[in-house]
């Protein structure tokens, strides 16, 4: 077996162990016997488990396109289609994560473990995606198109639907006793909820920017006064003018 395809091989058998045993539970010797290799083969690929962990991240991300979550949305972006670009986000990740549970897996174990690569995680992808759908919300808000919130509460809020749905079809529910719906019914339905809200009358005023809500109130109070002045106007005038007996 060629070098690279060695090396492939040893990686996918250390990501399969991970996701089942979790990185205490798994030794690199493990690792040999079950690529059918010795641990020196392992070593001679990957000098430190670091940099195996490290390895697993790069061949993920050439896997789904660089990791990059707006990438695939590129277009939708570009002609400001709020709802396109969070469903197809959505869809995305649904669809990459029923394709790949075991990755899955593999970052809740790293996480409760506090394993290094959670971190290596949450810094070449969590971020990202903080970082490059914040940037466009925040474009969005100046548009007049999103109220005006933090961004990554935003993010917070649209990322725990999709991934609640996941670890659930996933891990806890994988028969969908609970739920049973297509990943493009949940993407589309998690981006009109993002976006729309499930109150069928919201409360105050229709949606709109907070700083045009803030400034609508001033007006009509401004307005208020105005009637008020020009009312107590007219009131004394009118008695000026009213004929003596």
């Amino acid at each position: 077996m060629a070098g690279d395809e060695r090396r492939l091989q040893i990686l996918r058998v250390a990501m399969r162990l991970f996701s089942q045993k979790g990185f205490r539970g798994t030794v690199t010797k493990e690792i040999a016997r079950a690529a059918g290799v010795s641990e020196a083969m392992v070593f001679r690929h990957f000098a430190t488990k670091e940099e195996l962990y490290s390895a697993i991240l790069d061949h993920k991300a050439c896997l789904h396109d660089e990791m990059d979550p707006l990438q695939m949305v590129a277009e939708a972006i570009e002609r400001k289609d709020d709802r396109a670009v969070f469903e197809g986000i959505a869809l995305s990740a649904l669809t990459q994560h029923d394709s790949d549970p075991e990755f899955q897996r593999l970052l809740l174990h790293s996480a409760l473990e506090e394993h290094d690569l959670a971190h290596m995680f949450w810094e070449k992808f969590v971020r990202r995606v903080y970082r490059s759908l914040g940037n466009y919300i925040r474009e969005r808000q100046r548009d007049g198109a999103i109220i005006d919130v933090e961004p990554a509460m935003v993010v917070r809020a649209f990322i725990g639907m999709v991934m609640h749905h996941s670890l659930n079809n996933n891990l806890w529910d994988p028969k969908r006793s609970l739920l049973r719906i297509s990943n493009e019914v949940a993407a589309r339905e998690f981006a009109r909820i993002l976006l729309n809200g499930v109150a069928a009358k919201p409360e105050g005023k229709p949606p709109a920017p907070v700083r045009q809500l803030r400034s609508a109130r001033t007006q009509t109070r401004a307005n208020g006064r105005d009637h008020g002045a020009r009312k107590t106007t007219v009131t004394e005038n009118s008695m000026r003018k009213r004929p003596r007996k």
